[in-house]
């Protein structure tokens, strides 16, 4: 990690192949790490160096680390130890802005309706979609979680659909700016019928586009001192198909929502230390080789680093908010227009039935509720630490660093000098996460690619508010589809890249690795 973070700006270009220079779509020359969503101030040369010395990874595991207790800076608030735990404000919000927040809030908790409706500002919903509003699937602002049986319509996951693309398809805008740089990641397009997303419910007189199936076979792992822990292997299907067979070859992808704690202060984080901890080629030799997603901006319309989703395949939380909105309610906005949500042209019923778009928003939501949602996202606290001085959570702290989790979850940053978000300007935050693609091997695989990312890899999640998952949600299910029924099997899942970190907790005594498990529960 420290040769990688000791890269020179010349080398990372050599090492990520993302050089100066415009792409095929036409974009102005530029790097991909430099922040065109952030009003940045500079830092100082001074700076610089006081943010090397208080992020270098820690060696004195016998004490909590200075303002370790405060994952996100000024910004973290105090833990509650009830369901709302996820859903303050940032700790630091000017009173004047709270009301944002709470417009904000009330956005995405809204219910929406179908179109044509009396009740004009909620109209627009569908014609086909996963959930009525943002918040039935981020559930009290934090994680989905799997079917609980075959009738549980509460769900808040969803399957990513997709076909290989042919030599004949025309490039995507990205797709032409990476071909330009030599990335040779098979490309994907949507499924010809149903769409980049496969929706499980349609308003009033519109079928659904089916339901999805998922069936487990259990796989046992024992642990050194002879714990047999039982894993659940998914595999995943279609059901009760709306519109017709889907193409032969198409792939699924299941995703379940992720908590929303912190995304603004990830959003802050300055593009090039992100950038500084990639390593594709293994350069260092350690085994880890991140890579950064690259996404196409359609507000800045130009590449960008991405950030968000499973795979990273969003550059900003304005942006993710946006495609969520279209891909999983079927509302249409300024910077996503697509009135009818995720229908393709062959469903002929659902592109012409009524959306909400004919009003006077001109959008079924439009840029004044979008800036709100943004704003409220970006703004979800992250709560402070528990038992941080206790010795066994040091002492799991201890086994997550010569595990070496550290390589890929990065504990902390400082976030830029900003402007216009003094929530998240300049702060020490502490997400445990590069931000980057890492190989998970061929047990996590979904087999299939998007953007940079192929179909072993996945972005690196945050782990602060972690432990809190039981206490918001209701459950312990964790990785990109709630596979994992604890942190312990999550663990056990790790694969590729992150093999060796994952057979280091398979030999540890039982004693340190309930000593790891409850540092994790403390973040």
């Amino acid at each position: 990690m420290g040769s990688r973070a000791a890269m020179t700006a010349f080398n990372l270009v050599l090492a990520t192949g993302i050089a100066l220079g415009a792409g095929a779509a036409g974009a102005e020359p530029a790097t991909i790490w430099d922040d065109p969503h952030l009003s940045v101030i500079p830092r100082t040369a001074k700076e610089a160096a006081r943010i090397a010395a208080v992020t270098a990874p820690t060696t004195d595991f016998s004490k909590p680390e200075s303002f370790e207790t405060n994952p996100a800076g000024a910004a973290t608030v105090r833990a509650r130890t009830d369901a709302d735990a996820f859903s303050q404000p940032s700790g630091n919000i000017e009173f004047a802005r709270e009301l944002d927040f709470k417009l904000g809030n009330g956005l995405f908790k809204k219910l929406w309706v179908s179109s044509p409706s009396s009740t004009l500002a909620s109209d627009g919903l569908g014609p086909v979609y996963n959930a009525r509003s943002c918040q039935r699937c981020h559930l009290k602002d934090g994680r989905g979680h799997t079917p609980v049986d075959a009738s549980d319509d509460a769900v808040s996951m969803f399957l990513r659909v997709s076909v290989p693309a042919t030599e004949q398809d025309q490039m995507t805008a990205i797709e032409a700016y990476l071909a330009d740089l030599g990335d040779t990641t098979p490309r994907t397009r949507p499924e010809p019928t149903y769409g980049g997303q496969f929706q499980d419910f349609g308003i009033a007189g519109h079928a659904s586009e089916g339901r999805m199936v998922i069936e487990y076979t259990v796989e046992p792992v024992e642990l050194a001192e002879g714990t047999v822990v039982e894993l659940r292997r998914p595999t995943y299907g279609v059901a009760d198909l709306g519109y017709g067979a889907m193409a032969e070859g198409t792939m699924l992808s299941p995703r379940v929502a992720p908590p929303m704690i912190g995304l603004g202060l990830l959003e802050a984080i300055p593009a090039a230390d992100i950038i500084a901890n990639a390593d594709p080629e293994d350069a260092d030799g350690d085994g880890i080789s991140g890579k950064p997603q690259i996404v196409w901006s359609a507000e800045f319309d130009r590449p960008m680093l991405g950030r968000f989703g499973w795979k990273g395949g969003n550059p900003t939380v304005r942006q993710q908010s946006a495609e969520a909105f279209a891909g999983d309610i079927g509302i249409s906005s300024p910077l996503v227009n697509r009135p009818h949500g995720d229908c393709t042209t062959a469903q002929d019923a659902c592109v012409s039935a009524p959306h909400g778009d004919n009003d006077d928003r001109g959008f079924e939501i439009d840029a004044e509720g979008l800036d709100l949602v943004t704003f409220y996202s970006r703004n979800l606290a992250v709560p402070a630490r528990r038992d941080i001085e206790d010795p066994t959570v040091l002492q799991g702290k201890q086994v997550f660093y010569d595990a070496g989790c550290t390589s890929c979850h990065t504990p902390k940053y400082v976030t830029s000098r900003l402007n216009d978000q003094p929530e998240q300007s300049f702060q020490l935050i502490w997400p445990y996460t590069d931000l980057l693609l890492h190989d998970m091997g061929a047990g996590l695989a979904d087999n299939r690619p998007e953007g940079r990312a192929n179909g072993q890899e996945w972005k690196t999640p945050p782990l602060w508010g972690i432990g809190l998952t039981e206490q918001v949600n209701g459950h312990t299910q964790f990785l990109h589809d709630g596979r994992a029924r604890s942190l312990l099997e999550a663990i056990l899942w790790h694969g590729g890249e992150a093999q060796s970190a994952r057979d280091h907790v398979v030999d540890l005594s039982a004693e340190d690795r309930n000593a790891l498990i409850e540092f994790l529960e403390s973040l």
